[in-house]
Protein backbone atom coordinates (compact mmCIF):
# COMPACT_ATOMS: atom_id res chain seq x y z
CA UNK A 1 0.00 0.00 0.00
CA UNK A 2 1.26 3.50 -0.83
CA UNK A 3 2.88 5.56 1.90
CA UNK A 4 3.10 2.84 4.54
CA UNK A 5 6.80 3.56 5.14
CA UNK A 6 7.27 6.36 7.74
CA UNK A 7 7.91 9.67 5.99
CA UNK A 8 9.14 12.91 7.56
CA UNK A 9 10.16 16.29 6.20
CA UNK A 10 12.69 19.02 6.79
CA UNK A 11 11.87 22.62 5.89
CA UNK A 12 15.34 24.08 5.70
CA UNK A 13 18.31 25.33 3.74
CA UNK A 14 21.10 23.28 2.21
CA UNK A 15 24.80 23.67 2.99
CA UNK A 16 27.12 23.15 0.03
CA UNK A 17 29.63 21.19 2.14
CA UNK A 18 26.89 18.94 3.52
CA UNK A 19 27.82 19.44 7.17
CA UNK A 20 24.62 21.07 8.41
CA UNK A 21 21.16 22.14 7.33
CA UNK A 22 19.01 19.80 5.30
CA UNK A 23 21.86 17.38 4.59
CA UNK A 24 22.37 16.76 8.31
CA UNK A 25 18.62 16.33 8.65
CA UNK A 26 18.43 13.81 5.82
CA UNK A 27 21.42 11.85 7.18
CA UNK A 28 19.59 11.69 10.53
CA UNK A 29 16.28 10.64 8.99
CA UNK A 30 18.02 7.83 7.12
CA UNK A 31 19.89 6.61 10.21
CA UNK A 32 16.64 6.49 12.19
CA UNK A 33 14.79 4.45 9.58
CA UNK A 34 12.55 7.08 8.04
CA UNK A 35 12.17 8.48 4.53
CA UNK A 36 13.06 12.16 4.38
CA UNK A 37 11.50 14.80 2.14
CA UNK A 38 12.86 18.35 1.77
CA UNK A 39 11.15 21.71 1.41
CA UNK A 40 14.08 23.92 0.37
CA UNK A 41 14.06 27.44 1.84
CA UNK A 42 17.60 28.60 1.07
CA UNK A 43 20.96 27.53 -0.34
CA UNK A 44 24.20 28.33 1.45
CA UNK A 45 27.68 28.42 -0.06
CA UNK A 46 29.72 27.27 2.89
CA UNK A 47 32.55 25.01 3.94
CA UNK A 48 34.45 24.18 7.12
CA UNK A 49 35.88 27.71 7.22
CA UNK A 50 32.54 29.52 7.14
CA UNK A 51 29.58 30.79 5.11
CA UNK A 52 30.47 32.71 1.95
CA UNK A 53 27.15 33.32 0.21
CA UNK A 54 23.46 32.46 0.48
CA UNK A 55 20.32 32.59 -1.62
CA UNK A 56 16.75 32.53 -0.30
CA UNK A 57 14.24 30.56 -2.36
CA UNK A 58 11.31 32.47 -3.96
CA UNK A 59 8.09 32.14 -1.98
CA UNK A 60 6.27 30.76 -5.02
CA UNK A 61 8.83 27.96 -5.22
CA UNK A 62 8.40 27.13 -1.53
CA UNK A 63 4.65 26.98 -2.15
CA UNK A 64 5.19 24.61 -5.07
CA UNK A 65 7.35 22.30 -2.96
CA UNK A 66 4.74 22.12 -0.20
CA UNK A 67 2.08 21.34 -2.79
CA UNK A 68 4.17 18.65 -4.47
CA UNK A 69 5.02 16.91 -1.20
CA UNK A 70 1.67 17.46 0.48
CA UNK A 71 -0.35 16.03 -2.41
CA UNK A 72 1.69 12.84 -2.76
CA UNK A 73 3.54 11.81 0.40
CA UNK A 74 2.21 11.08 3.89
CA UNK A 75 4.43 13.25 6.08
CA UNK A 76 4.03 12.12 9.68
CA UNK A 77 6.29 14.73 11.31
CA UNK A 78 8.25 17.75 10.13
CA UNK A 79 10.96 20.08 11.35
CA UNK A 80 12.18 23.53 10.44
CA UNK A 81 15.71 24.80 10.06
CA UNK A 82 16.94 27.94 8.30
CA UNK A 83 13.96 30.16 7.47
CA UNK A 84 15.93 33.31 6.56
CA UNK A 85 13.40 36.13 6.96
CA UNK A 86 9.85 37.13 7.96
CA UNK A 87 8.40 36.45 4.52
CA UNK A 88 9.67 32.86 4.53
CA UNK A 89 8.53 32.27 8.12
CA UNK A 90 5.01 33.49 7.33
CA UNK A 91 4.95 31.43 4.14
CA UNK A 92 6.02 28.25 5.94
CA UNK A 93 3.48 28.81 8.71
CA UNK A 94 0.68 29.27 6.15
CA UNK A 95 1.66 26.11 4.30
CA UNK A 96 1.86 24.08 7.52
CA UNK A 97 -1.72 25.14 8.22
CA UNK A 98 -2.73 24.10 4.69
CA UNK A 99 -0.98 20.72 4.59
CA UNK A 100 -1.00 18.21 7.45
CA UNK A 101 2.63 17.38 8.11
CA UNK A 102 2.02 16.03 11.61
CA UNK A 103 3.90 17.18 14.73
CA UNK A 104 6.27 20.12 14.18
CA UNK A 105 9.78 20.22 15.64
CA UNK A 106 11.04 23.79 15.62
CA UNK A 107 14.80 24.23 15.51
CA UNK A 108 14.82 28.02 15.99
CA UNK A 109 17.82 29.03 13.90
CA UNK A 110 18.28 32.38 15.65
CA UNK A 111 21.93 32.36 16.69
CA UNK A 112 24.97 30.13 16.57
CA UNK A 113 26.20 28.06 19.50
CA UNK A 114 28.65 30.93 20.11
CA UNK A 115 25.94 33.60 20.27
CA UNK A 116 26.16 35.16 16.80
CA UNK A 117 22.74 36.31 15.53
CA UNK A 118 21.41 34.67 12.35
CA UNK A 119 17.99 36.37 12.12
CA UNK A 120 17.13 40.02 11.64
CA UNK A 121 14.98 41.64 14.34
CA UNK A 122 11.70 41.53 12.37
CA UNK A 123 12.19 37.87 11.46
CA UNK A 124 12.98 37.05 15.08
CA UNK A 125 9.70 38.61 16.20
CA UNK A 126 7.78 36.75 13.48
CA UNK A 127 9.31 33.47 14.60
CA UNK A 128 8.20 34.15 18.18
CA UNK A 129 4.63 35.16 17.37
CA UNK A 130 3.81 33.01 14.34
CA UNK A 131 5.80 29.77 14.42
CA UNK A 132 6.56 29.01 18.06
CA UNK A 133 2.84 28.58 18.90
CA UNK A 134 2.72 25.86 16.24
CA UNK A 135 5.61 23.84 17.68
CA UNK A 136 5.15 20.40 19.20
CA UNK A 137 8.80 20.53 20.28
CA UNK A 138 11.21 23.47 20.28
CA UNK A 139 14.97 22.97 20.64
CA UNK A 140 16.72 26.32 21.28
CA UNK A 141 20.40 26.43 22.10
CA UNK A 142 21.59 28.36 25.16
CA UNK A 143 21.94 31.68 23.32
CA UNK A 144 18.68 31.29 21.42
CA UNK A 145 16.90 30.75 24.72
CA UNK A 146 18.47 33.95 26.06
CA UNK A 147 17.27 35.87 22.99
CA UNK A 148 13.79 34.38 23.18
CA UNK A 149 13.32 35.19 26.85
CA UNK A 150 15.43 38.33 27.17
CA UNK A 151 17.06 36.78 30.22
CA UNK A 152 20.64 35.87 31.13
CA UNK A 153 20.76 32.16 31.88
CA UNK A 154 23.36 32.31 34.59
CA UNK A 155 22.29 29.33 36.69
CA UNK A 156 20.02 26.25 36.62
CA UNK A 157 17.10 28.14 38.15
CA UNK A 158 17.21 30.71 35.34
CA UNK A 159 17.31 27.92 32.75
CA UNK A 160 14.23 26.25 34.25
CA UNK A 161 12.40 29.58 34.29
CA UNK A 162 13.39 30.22 30.66
CA UNK A 163 11.97 26.86 29.58
CA UNK A 164 8.66 27.70 31.23
CA UNK A 165 8.71 31.14 29.59
CA UNK A 166 9.26 29.59 26.15
CA UNK A 167 6.52 27.05 26.76
CA UNK A 168 4.21 29.95 27.63
CA UNK A 169 4.87 31.33 24.12
CA UNK A 170 2.96 28.33 22.78
CA UNK A 171 5.48 25.54 22.23
CA UNK A 172 4.17 22.34 23.83
CA UNK A 173 7.51 20.73 24.71
CA UNK A 174 10.84 22.51 25.27
CA UNK A 175 14.36 21.12 25.08
CA UNK A 176 16.73 23.88 26.15
CA UNK A 177 20.18 22.82 25.06
CA UNK A 178 23.04 23.50 27.46
CA UNK A 179 25.98 25.74 26.77
CA UNK A 180 28.95 23.94 25.20
CA UNK A 181 31.58 26.45 24.16
CA UNK A 182 34.26 26.21 26.84
CA UNK A 183 37.26 23.89 26.88
CA UNK A 184 37.01 23.93 30.69
CA UNK A 185 33.72 21.99 30.54
CA UNK A 186 33.44 18.29 31.28
CA UNK A 187 29.69 17.87 30.63
CA UNK A 188 26.70 19.43 28.91
CA UNK A 189 23.34 19.61 30.69
CA UNK A 190 20.12 20.07 28.69
CA UNK A 191 16.81 20.88 30.35
CA UNK A 192 13.57 19.34 29.10
CA UNK A 193 10.07 20.59 29.95
CA UNK A 194 7.22 18.45 28.64
CA UNK A 195 3.65 19.40 27.88
CA UNK A 196 2.52 17.24 30.81
CA UNK A 197 4.52 19.40 33.21
CA UNK A 198 7.18 16.76 33.72
CA UNK A 199 10.73 18.11 33.56
CA UNK A 200 14.21 16.65 33.78
CA UNK A 201 17.86 17.28 32.97
CA UNK A 202 19.85 15.29 30.41
CA UNK A 203 23.58 15.14 30.98
CA UNK A 204 26.18 14.21 28.41
CA UNK A 205 29.94 14.48 28.08
CA UNK A 206 31.50 17.65 26.68
CA UNK A 207 33.77 16.95 23.71
CA UNK A 208 36.48 19.53 23.06
CA UNK A 209 36.45 19.32 19.27
CA UNK A 210 35.85 21.61 16.30
CA UNK A 211 33.90 18.87 14.50
CA UNK A 212 30.41 19.79 15.70
CA UNK A 213 28.73 21.22 12.61
CA UNK A 214 25.12 20.13 12.33
CA UNK A 215 24.55 19.18 15.98
CA UNK A 216 21.37 21.24 16.38
CA UNK A 217 20.03 20.11 13.01
CA UNK A 218 20.71 16.50 13.86
CA UNK A 219 19.14 16.67 17.32
CA UNK A 220 15.88 18.12 16.00
CA UNK A 221 15.89 15.77 13.00
CA UNK A 222 16.20 12.66 15.16
CA UNK A 223 13.33 13.89 17.34
CA UNK A 224 11.32 14.40 14.14
CA UNK A 225 12.13 10.92 12.86
CA UNK A 226 11.09 9.31 16.11
CA UNK A 227 7.82 11.26 16.25
CA UNK A 228 7.19 10.23 12.64
CA UNK A 229 7.50 6.60 13.69
CA UNK A 230 4.93 7.12 16.42
CA UNK A 231 7.25 7.34 19.44
CA UNK A 232 6.41 9.73 22.25
CA UNK A 233 8.15 13.05 22.78
CA UNK A 234 10.18 12.07 25.83
CA UNK A 235 11.61 8.93 24.23
CA UNK A 236 12.36 10.89 21.04
CA UNK A 237 14.27 13.56 22.97
CA UNK A 238 16.27 11.05 25.01
CA UNK A 239 17.24 9.07 21.93
CA UNK A 240 18.19 12.24 20.02
CA UNK A 241 20.50 13.36 22.83
CA UNK A 242 22.29 10.01 22.80
CA UNK A 243 22.46 9.99 18.99
CA UNK A 244 24.16 13.42 18.87
CA UNK A 245 26.59 12.60 21.68
CA UNK A 246 27.62 9.43 19.85
CA UNK A 247 28.04 11.31 16.57
CA UNK A 248 30.30 13.90 18.22
CA UNK A 249 32.33 11.34 20.18
CA UNK A 250 33.35 9.39 17.06
CA UNK A 251 34.93 12.02 14.83
CA UNK A 252 35.37 11.89 11.08
CA UNK A 253 38.01 13.99 9.32
CA UNK A 254 36.03 16.05 6.77
CA UNK A 255 37.14 19.59 5.97
CA UNK A 256 40.00 21.57 7.42
CA UNK A 257 38.39 23.47 10.30
CA UNK A 258 34.82 23.23 11.68
CA UNK A 259 33.85 19.79 10.43
CA UNK A 260 30.64 17.74 10.57
CA UNK A 261 29.62 15.24 13.20
CA UNK A 262 29.62 11.55 12.40
CA UNK A 263 26.06 10.33 11.89
CA UNK A 264 27.27 6.87 10.85
CA UNK A 265 28.78 6.17 14.27
CA UNK A 266 25.26 5.38 15.43
CA UNK A 267 25.17 2.34 13.18
CA UNK A 268 27.80 0.79 15.44
CA UNK A 269 26.69 2.05 18.85
CA UNK A 270 23.27 0.97 20.06
CA UNK A 271 21.27 3.76 21.76
CA UNK A 272 20.75 3.58 25.50
CA UNK A 273 18.96 6.89 26.10
CA UNK A 274 18.90 6.84 29.89
CA UNK A 275 20.67 10.01 30.96
CA UNK A 276 18.27 11.51 33.50
CA UNK A 277 19.83 12.93 36.65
Amino acid sequence: MANEFPQVATIAGVDSDGSAGAQADLHSFFMRGTYGALILTAAVAGNSYGIHDAQVMPLSFIDSQFKAVGEDLHIRAAKTGMLADSAVINNVAANLQKYDFGPLVLDPVISTKHGNMLLETDAFETLKTVLIPMATVITPNFYEAEHLTGQSLTDPTAIVQAAHQIQAMGAKNVMLKGRHDSSAQTEVKDFVLLESGKSFWLTGAYYDTERKNGTGDTLSAVITAELGKGNDVEDAIRLAKHFVDTAIAHEIAVGHKFGPINHWANALVQPTPDQED
